[in-house]
């Protein structure tokens, strides 16, 4: 299954929390072959998302953190494709303020995902939220980085539940321990290589932010 197989969707909406709101894109990303595939975050709006999945069997619609901008359709999106939805349970309370009545599947540290053959695993890498994970995928050279890592750094640790030194932490003990050549497929924005940004982590932690 070559990188091809991967396929971004762009979605435009809100985020919301501690009281402010921003307008952003996020990235839905598409991992699988013309059978099959992984969901990763249902952003915004399930239209765009259906449309990208056409007829394949969908294995899982993964949170890659509660955030509501990456868990808006997550629900609805796991039963019209008939998948389950999993998330951390460290974000329980992220995602019930966006969904206090719908459930979601728990994955923890180590978890293993298959689709195409091909096999992901769940890196629990809290600090933009206590529950976030990074899926990687060493066959695709991939890691599914949700929002804590980013083209330019660690992800945003200024708001409720999130943790700067926690964020620092997971990001050189896990993530900086994959191969540099990793491609980081970002929760929103552009992708970068584990290489290009774990060279700059001392410029981050002296930023302190």
């Amino acid at each position: 299954m070559s990188a091809g197989h991967i396929q971004r969707v762009v979605t435009h909406g809100t985020f919301s929390l501690d009281g402010g709101t921003w307008e952003v894109d996020n990235n839905i990303w598409l991992v699988g072959d013309d059978k099959e595939v992984i969901v990763f975050d249902a952003a915004h709006d399930a239209a765009p998302i259906r449309a990208a999945v056409g007829n394949r069997h969908v294995v899982a619609v993964v949170c890659t953190h509660g955030h509501n901008d990456h868990v808006t359709v997550a629900p609805q999106l796991g039963v019209e494709l008939d998948a389950p939805v999993l998330m951390h349970p460290g974000d329980d309370v992220l995602w019930r303020m966006t969904h206090p009545d719908k459930d979601f599947r728990g994955v923890a540290d180590g978890d293993t995902l298959r689709v195409a053959g091909t096999e992901l695993k769940a890196l629990h890498t809290p600090g933009h939220s206590p529950g976030s994970v990074c899926w990687y995928a060493p066959e695709l050279n991939a890691v599914f980085s949700g929002d804590t890592l980013f083209q330019g750094g660690p992800g945003a640790t200024g708001r409720s539940y999130s943790d700067f030194p926690t964020i620092l932490e997971s990001i050189s003990g896990r993530l900086g321990k994959l191969p540099g050549e990793t491609v980081v497929y970002t929760g929103h924005g552009d992708s970068t290589t584990i290489g290009d940004e774990i060279v700059h982590y001392d410029e981050w932690v002296a930023r302190g932010y």
